[in-house]
Protein backbone atom coordinates (compact mmCIF):
# COMPACT_ATOMS: atom_id res chain seq x y z
CA UNK A 1 0.00 0.00 0.00
CA UNK A 2 2.75 2.65 0.47
CA UNK A 3 4.32 2.05 -2.92
CA UNK A 4 0.60 2.23 -4.17
CA UNK A 5 0.45 5.74 -2.85
CA UNK A 6 3.64 6.34 -3.41
CA UNK A 7 2.84 6.27 -6.95
CA UNK A 8 -0.35 8.62 -6.94
CA UNK A 9 1.77 11.43 -4.77
CA UNK A 10 4.08 10.69 -7.85
CA UNK A 11 1.59 11.70 -10.29
CA UNK A 12 -0.12 14.34 -8.49
CA UNK A 13 3.15 16.18 -8.43
CA UNK A 14 3.96 16.07 -11.72
CA UNK A 15 0.47 17.06 -12.43
CA UNK A 16 1.00 20.40 -10.18
CA UNK A 17 4.33 21.05 -11.43
CA UNK A 18 3.23 20.63 -15.43
CA UNK A 19 0.09 22.17 -14.83
CA UNK A 20 -1.39 21.41 -18.00
CA UNK A 21 -3.80 18.47 -16.67
CA UNK A 22 -5.04 20.93 -14.50
CA UNK A 23 -5.69 23.79 -16.03
CA UNK A 24 -6.56 22.12 -19.79
CA UNK A 25 -9.51 20.21 -19.04
CA UNK A 26 -10.98 22.76 -16.28
CA UNK A 27 -10.57 26.14 -18.60
CA UNK A 28 -12.42 23.77 -21.62
CA UNK A 29 -15.43 23.06 -19.00
CA UNK A 30 -15.57 26.86 -17.43
CA UNK A 31 -15.26 27.91 -21.75
CA UNK A 32 -17.53 25.82 -22.52
CA UNK A 33 -20.53 26.69 -20.12
CA UNK A 34 -19.78 30.18 -20.46
CA UNK A 35 -20.06 30.16 -23.96
CA UNK A 36 -23.60 28.01 -23.79
CA UNK A 37 -25.96 30.97 -22.64
CA UNK A 38 -24.70 33.12 -25.40
CA UNK A 39 -25.20 30.60 -28.17
CA UNK A 40 -28.70 29.81 -26.85
CA UNK A 41 -29.83 33.11 -25.73
CA UNK A 42 -30.81 33.97 -22.38
CA UNK A 43 -33.86 32.69 -21.61
CA UNK A 44 -33.47 31.27 -18.15
CA UNK A 45 -36.29 28.91 -18.37
CA UNK A 46 -34.45 27.36 -21.37
CA UNK A 47 -31.16 27.08 -19.80
CA UNK A 48 -32.45 25.86 -16.61
CA UNK A 49 -34.35 23.03 -19.17
CA UNK A 50 -31.06 22.47 -21.12
CA UNK A 51 -28.58 23.02 -18.18
CA UNK A 52 -27.97 19.49 -16.47
CA UNK A 53 -27.20 17.57 -19.96
CA UNK A 54 -24.50 20.86 -20.84
CA UNK A 55 -22.86 20.41 -17.13
CA UNK A 56 -22.52 16.47 -17.99
CA UNK A 57 -21.44 16.76 -21.13
CA UNK A 58 -19.15 19.30 -20.93
CA UNK A 59 -17.61 17.68 -18.01
CA UNK A 60 -17.70 14.60 -20.05
CA UNK A 61 -15.38 16.40 -22.61
CA UNK A 62 -13.12 17.89 -20.17
CA UNK A 63 -12.15 14.80 -18.90
CA UNK A 64 -11.45 13.09 -22.05
CA UNK A 65 -9.12 16.08 -23.09
CA UNK A 66 -6.52 14.54 -20.83
CA UNK A 67 -6.75 11.02 -20.72
CA UNK A 68 -4.09 10.68 -23.68
CA UNK A 69 -1.54 12.02 -21.09
CA UNK A 70 -2.28 9.03 -18.46
CA UNK A 71 0.20 6.40 -19.60
CA UNK A 72 1.86 8.46 -22.64
CA UNK A 73 4.15 10.71 -20.72
CA UNK A 74 5.48 7.77 -18.85
CA UNK A 75 6.05 5.71 -21.43
CA UNK A 76 8.04 8.53 -23.84
CA UNK A 77 10.44 9.16 -20.62
CA UNK A 78 10.76 5.10 -20.27
CA UNK A 79 9.83 4.93 -16.14
CA UNK A 80 6.33 3.36 -17.35
CA UNK A 81 9.00 0.25 -18.19
CA UNK A 82 10.43 0.72 -15.03
CA UNK A 83 7.39 1.04 -12.98
CA UNK A 84 5.87 -2.11 -14.88
CA UNK A 85 8.73 -4.43 -13.81
CA UNK A 86 8.58 -3.44 -9.82
CA UNK A 87 7.00 -4.68 -7.43
CA UNK A 88 3.32 -3.31 -7.98
CA UNK A 89 0.86 -5.64 -9.90
CA UNK A 90 0.26 -3.66 -13.57
CA UNK A 91 -3.82 -3.58 -12.52
CA UNK A 92 -2.74 -1.67 -8.93
CA UNK A 93 -0.36 0.45 -11.04
CA UNK A 94 -3.31 0.97 -13.08
CA UNK A 95 -6.07 1.82 -10.37
CA UNK A 96 -2.90 4.54 -8.95
CA UNK A 97 -2.82 6.19 -12.72
CA UNK A 98 -6.57 6.50 -12.70
CA UNK A 99 -6.73 7.45 -9.46
CA UNK A 100 -4.33 10.05 -9.81
CA UNK A 101 -6.00 11.44 -13.29
CA UNK A 102 -9.24 11.70 -11.37
CA UNK A 103 -8.18 13.32 -8.16
CA UNK A 104 -6.43 15.82 -10.99
CA UNK A 105 -8.20 16.45 -13.96
CA UNK A 106 -11.77 15.45 -12.66
CA UNK A 107 -12.24 16.74 -8.86
CA UNK A 108 -11.44 20.12 -9.56
CA UNK A 109 -14.03 20.52 -12.30
CA UNK A 110 -16.72 19.00 -9.79
CA UNK A 111 -15.61 21.56 -7.39
CA UNK A 112 -16.51 24.48 -9.70
CA UNK A 113 -19.54 22.79 -11.08
CA UNK A 114 -22.14 24.41 -8.69
CA UNK A 115 -20.98 27.83 -9.42
CA UNK A 116 -21.53 27.25 -13.13
CA UNK A 117 -24.70 26.10 -12.92
CA UNK A 118 -26.19 28.78 -11.33
CA UNK A 119 -25.22 30.59 -14.82
CA UNK A 120 -27.50 27.98 -16.49
CA UNK A 121 -30.42 28.76 -14.20
CA UNK A 122 -29.63 25.53 -12.33
CA UNK A 123 -32.55 25.86 -8.95
CA UNK A 124 -30.33 24.60 -5.77
CA UNK A 125 -31.82 20.48 -5.48
CA UNK A 126 -30.13 20.20 -9.08
CA UNK A 127 -27.01 21.33 -8.15
CA UNK A 128 -26.88 18.92 -5.34
CA UNK A 129 -27.90 16.10 -7.41
CA UNK A 130 -25.34 17.49 -9.56
CA UNK A 131 -22.58 17.30 -7.25
CA UNK A 132 -23.42 14.17 -6.40
CA UNK A 133 -23.90 12.58 -9.38
CA UNK A 134 -20.61 13.60 -10.73
CA UNK A 135 -18.74 12.44 -7.92
CA UNK A 136 -20.39 8.85 -8.31
CA UNK A 137 -20.29 8.49 -12.12
CA UNK A 138 -16.88 10.17 -12.96
CA UNK A 139 -14.96 8.15 -11.57
CA UNK A 140 -16.52 5.48 -14.41
CA UNK A 141 -14.76 7.86 -17.13
CA UNK A 142 -11.32 7.62 -15.86
CA UNK A 143 -11.65 3.55 -15.13
CA UNK A 144 -12.71 3.24 -19.06
CA UNK A 145 -10.64 6.02 -20.11
CA UNK A 146 -7.72 4.07 -18.88
CA UNK A 147 -8.72 1.19 -21.33
CA UNK A 148 -8.28 3.44 -24.37
CA UNK A 149 -5.33 5.17 -23.20
CA UNK A 150 -3.46 2.14 -22.71
CA UNK A 151 -4.45 0.80 -26.24
CA UNK A 152 -3.33 4.40 -27.81
CA UNK A 153 -0.51 4.89 -26.07
CA UNK A 154 2.21 4.23 -28.41
CA UNK A 155 0.16 5.93 -31.14
CA UNK A 156 0.65 8.92 -32.73
CA UNK A 157 -2.05 11.42 -32.48
CA UNK A 158 -4.07 8.61 -31.14
CA UNK A 159 -6.42 10.96 -29.28
CA UNK A 160 -9.42 10.97 -32.45
CA UNK A 161 -9.03 6.98 -32.06
CA UNK A 162 -9.29 7.93 -28.27
CA UNK A 163 -12.40 9.38 -28.66
CA UNK A 164 -13.64 6.90 -30.71
CA UNK A 165 -13.13 4.16 -28.45
CA UNK A 166 -14.49 5.31 -25.11
CA UNK A 167 -16.91 7.73 -26.52
CA UNK A 168 -19.83 5.47 -26.86
CA UNK A 169 -19.02 3.69 -23.61
CA UNK A 170 -20.17 7.10 -21.69
CA UNK A 171 -23.17 7.07 -22.89
CA UNK A 172 -24.60 4.88 -19.92
CA UNK A 173 -22.89 7.32 -17.14
CA UNK A 174 -24.22 10.13 -19.23
CA UNK A 175 -27.86 9.23 -19.31
CA UNK A 176 -27.44 8.40 -15.69
CA UNK A 177 -26.31 11.69 -14.57
CA UNK A 178 -28.55 13.70 -16.36
CA UNK A 179 -31.63 11.64 -15.13
CA UNK A 180 -30.36 12.46 -11.41
CA UNK A 181 -30.31 16.22 -11.99
CA UNK A 182 -33.63 16.56 -13.54
CA UNK A 183 -34.83 13.93 -11.25
CA UNK A 184 -34.46 16.52 -8.34
CA UNK A 185 -35.13 19.34 -10.14
CA UNK A 186 -38.33 18.11 -10.74
CA UNK A 187 -38.81 16.83 -7.07
CA UNK A 188 -38.96 13.36 -7.73
CA UNK A 189 -36.50 10.67 -6.16
CA UNK A 190 -32.94 10.81 -7.41
CA UNK A 191 -32.29 7.34 -5.74
CA UNK A 192 -32.19 4.68 -8.34
CA UNK A 193 -30.43 6.96 -10.88
CA UNK A 194 -27.68 7.42 -8.56
CA UNK A 195 -27.42 3.64 -7.40
CA UNK A 196 -27.37 2.83 -10.90
CA UNK A 197 -24.60 5.40 -11.87
CA UNK A 198 -23.05 3.26 -8.49
CA UNK A 199 -22.98 0.00 -10.20
CA UNK A 200 -21.83 1.68 -13.54
CA UNK A 201 -18.76 2.57 -11.31
CA UNK A 202 -18.38 -0.34 -9.47
CA UNK A 203 -18.76 -2.37 -12.68
CA UNK A 204 -16.02 -0.54 -14.07
CA UNK A 205 -13.71 -0.38 -10.98
CA UNK A 206 -13.31 -4.48 -11.32
CA UNK A 207 -13.02 -4.21 -15.14
CA UNK A 208 -11.19 -1.23 -16.35
CA UNK A 209 -7.87 -2.08 -14.49
CA UNK A 210 -7.94 -5.54 -15.47
CA UNK A 211 -8.67 -4.57 -19.35
CA UNK A 212 -6.06 -1.66 -19.01
CA UNK A 213 -3.46 -3.71 -17.92
CA UNK A 214 -3.86 -6.46 -20.47
CA UNK A 215 -4.19 -3.40 -22.87
CA UNK A 216 -0.87 -1.90 -21.67
CA UNK A 217 1.13 -5.58 -22.20
CA UNK A 218 -0.63 -5.37 -25.47
CA UNK A 219 0.91 -1.76 -26.42
CA UNK A 220 4.43 -2.92 -25.30
CA UNK A 221 4.66 -6.31 -26.62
Amino acid sequence: MKRFFSLIGRDLTLAVRQGSAVTLGLSFFVIVIILFPLGVGPELAVLARIGPGVLWVAALLACLLTLDRMFQADYEDGSLDLLMIGPLPLEILVLAKVIAHWLTSVLPLIVIAPILALSLNLPGEGISALVVSLLIGTPTLSLIGSVGAALTMAMRRGGVLLSLLVLPLYIPVLIFGVAAVEAAVAQLSVTPHLLLLGGVSLGALVVGPLAAAAALRLSLS
